[in-house]
């Protein structure tokens, strides 16, 4: 029933601002009853770090920053929902317009800078209104105007340990002024041994929880060495592969794309699967990957799988396609398993690794 209120709704809202558009749709889906829950074909299974999920479809964050919709999210055939941006207090994030689309590309630029509702609000709605249907990821990140950054997300580790699946911490936003220089080392080794402890206290009560990091497609090489070295020495459970791109690739379109912000969608598939490849070789399995950027087919997912994700998200795509996206996705990745002769998503994992870091293959050329 969702799917298709959505389908008919989705021309009228592309006709509106899109933040406004964006928080109609939320709060139809809180009004419109739960989809029933689907049952996903065991191909489509995979475990990572210590959680099973029914597909690798996951929704990524931004789409639900206050947890207003992750069971309806899930019920939609999602296989995993992250929530927020969330930071410890609540905060406003930059002033509007910050959401603009580019129809002729189908992509997005935005710079919200972390608007949420804030730890206490958010945990509240999740007790109150659980994700039960899929597993739940909490998106950390720090307020605008802290002096402790890292302080930031270790309280968001301590808040939601009961809730959480898993915690993403997000040092790659481009909307938060300085949040990009967590990537680098010595920042980096501090955030995340302060994260992991923080996590490991909480386990006695409730339960070990995994730990992601998110990074940005526009690192360079040297820089992904540094963040992958880090990773791998804290023993991190996943990289998340990638967050918006503050680069404009010259194809572009559409009227908006000169605006400031996160660029994602489409046009950021390529670069964030040469980052995703470049990521698989250098972590050696040591921690699986979620693929992220420019996901609006099962083509593009598969792609991502075969350039290292474990796992994949997407946002975008979903403006422009709606929310029957994800079933198309679904079937469309088991007509590619039976072609291409895999028995599981799970065997395709890195196969074409070489070759997208390689750039052989790009979103016009695929495997």
């Amino acid at each position: 029933m969702i799917a298709r209120l959505a389908g008919l709704a989705r021309p009228l809202l592309l006709r509106l601002d899109p933040e406004m558009a964006h928080g109609l749709t939320i709060k139809a889906m809180q009004l419109l009853p739960l989809a029933s829950p689907q049952r996903d074909d065991p191909r489509l299974e995979v475990q990572a770090f210590g959680l099973s999920f029914s597909n690798p479809l996951g929704l990524a964050a931004g789409f639900d920053k206050n947890a207003q919709v992750p069971e309806a999210m899930a019920r939609l055939g999602f296989g995993f929902v992250e929530i927020g941006t969330v930071t410890p207090r609540p905060q406003a994030g930059n002033p509007r317009p910050r959401l603009f689309r580019l129809r002729a590309d189908e992509a997005a630029i935005n710079r919200f800078g972390f608007n949420n509702e804030g730890h206490e609000s958010i945990h509240r709605r999740l007790l109150a209104h659980p994700c039960t249907a899929a597993p739940l990821g909490i998106n950390l990140g720090a307020n605008k105007d802290t002096a402790d950054r890292a302080a930031d997300y270790v309280a968001g580790i301590e808040r939601f340990a009961d809730v959480a699946a898993y915690f993403t911490i997000n040092v790659s936003s481009p909307n938060t002024p300085g949040l990009r220089d967590l990537q680098a080392a010595d920042a980096l080794d501090d955030l995340l041994a302060r994260v992991l402890d923080a996590r490991d206290r909480a386990a006695g009560i409730h339960g070990r929880k995994p730990v992601l990091l998110k990074i940005a497609p526009d690192l360079t090489l040297s820089e992904l060495d540094s963040i992958i070295a880090t990773a791998r020495a804290k023993r991190i459970d996943g990289l998340i592969v990638s967050n918006t791109t503050i680069t404009r690739p010259a194809s572009l379109r559409g009227a908006a794309r000169t605006e400031t912000g996160g660029l994602s969608g489409k046009p950021l598939f390529d670069l964030s699967t040469r980052m995703l490849a470049e990521a698989y070789l250098r972590a050696e399995r040591q921690f699986p990957l979620i693929g992220v950027g420019g996901i609006d087919s099962a083509e593009t997912a598969f792609a991502k799988v075969e350039a290292g994700a474990t796992l994949v998200q997407l946002y975008t795509a979903l403006v422009f396609h709606g929310p029957r996206l994800t079933g198309t996705i679904k079937g469309g990745l088991l007509k590619l398993l039976t072609e291409k002769n895999y028995p599981r998503l799970a065997d395709a994992t890195g196969t074409g690794a070489a070759d997208w870091a390689s750039g052989k293959v790009s979103l016009t050329s695929p495997l």
